[in-house]
């Protein structure tokens, strides 16, 4: 890597925040704190590492993840914005909306009295975005970065009429075996089982993965517990502004189909996404706004 050129290294703070560009032409930020360490890359303000001291890290990384302009990254941290999935009306505009794809604009970069450290980027409404979705917009992502990794998306909408969206902080957690785990937090609730035809079931107890995943729990404002037994540990996803959440696991055919994921890697990651989705998208008002927030941490089991 070699050193971001300006604007960016104003940004720079010396042994915590390292703005640099890699070889694939995409800036990235370094933190490192008496915390943890975290990346979080400009093109989608995409965060992409998150590890504790003394911990694993948080976040799954495909190693076959393209870094490119135009491309999304696979791990870490995606954000889904203004839709979820597929567009609903037209199958040739990009899944999950454009945002996660679009070069966001580094606009702060602090540490806290506690050593924590916050990083802000922007993405504003412009003629390619109103192409695809036709109103004006702010997004404001603050990411903080202590022995949690905080996420608070802010959506303005500056415009003279509501819109409507859904969004989803799409977080891939890496764990030991998928297949060895439990997730806790979702009993008694209702959700949209993608697998099969969009039926609505619900679980008793806690959710054990042995097939392809995709879910949509509805109505759930409920903190997540993965609890990982081969790696000791308990990966928790609490949340503010969101009333659905995501469970998602490809399992072997649809890992192989994808040319951006390992066709085993499907073994060590689940996403856990904190969302606003189906019966729970989102009307910002005029001139109003909303946030969306996620706090990601490590417990031992």
């Amino acid at each position: 890597m070699t050193t971001s050129p300006a604007p960016w290294s104003s940004f720079a703070i010396p042994g915590a925040v390292a703005i640099t560009t890699g070889v694939d032409g995409l800036s990235r930020i370094t933190v490192t704190n008496p915390h943890a360490e975290a990346e979080i890359h400009l093109h989608g303000a995409h965060v992409s590492h998150f590890q504790p001291r003394g911990s694993r890290p948080v976040l799954w990384m495909s190693a076959h993840s393209l870094f490119a302009a135009g491309k999304p990254i696979r791990g870490g941290v995606p954000l889904c914005w203004p839709w979820f999935g597929p567009h609903a009306s037209d199958a040739a505009l990009p899944a999950h909306g454009f945002v996660r794809t679009r070069a966001w604009t580094l606009v702060e970069t602090a540490t806290h009295h506690d050593g924590r450290t916050r990083v802000v980027l922007t993405l504003a409404s412009d003629a390619a975005t109103l192409a695809l979705w036709p109103h004006a917009f702010v997004l404001r992502l603050t990411v903080t970065v202590g022995s949690t990794l905080d996420l608070d998306v802010r959506v303005d909408n500056p415009g003279e009429l509501p819109f409507t969206c859904s969004e989803a902080l799409h977080t891939y957690l890496a764990v030991g075996d998928v297949r060895q785990l439990r997730i806790s937090g979702l009993a008694g609730t209702t959700y949209v089982d993608k697998v099969r035809q969009n039926q609505r079931f619900t679980d008793p107890g806690d959710l054990a993965i042995g097939a392809e995943t995709d879910r949509v729990y509805l109505d759930t404002i409920a903190t997540c517990v993965v609890h990982d037994a081969l790696h000791a540990r308990r990966l928790v996803v609490a949340k503010e502004g969101s009333k659905a959440t995501v469970v998602w696991n490809p399992w072997v055919a649809k890992a192989q189909a994808m040319k951006d994921f390992g066709d085993e890697e499907w073994i060590g990651m689940v996403c856990i996404e904190t969302a606003n989705a189906l019966d729970h998208a989102i009307t910002v008002p005029a001139g109003g706004s909303h946030h969306l927030v996620a706090s990601i941490g490590v417990e031992p089991a």
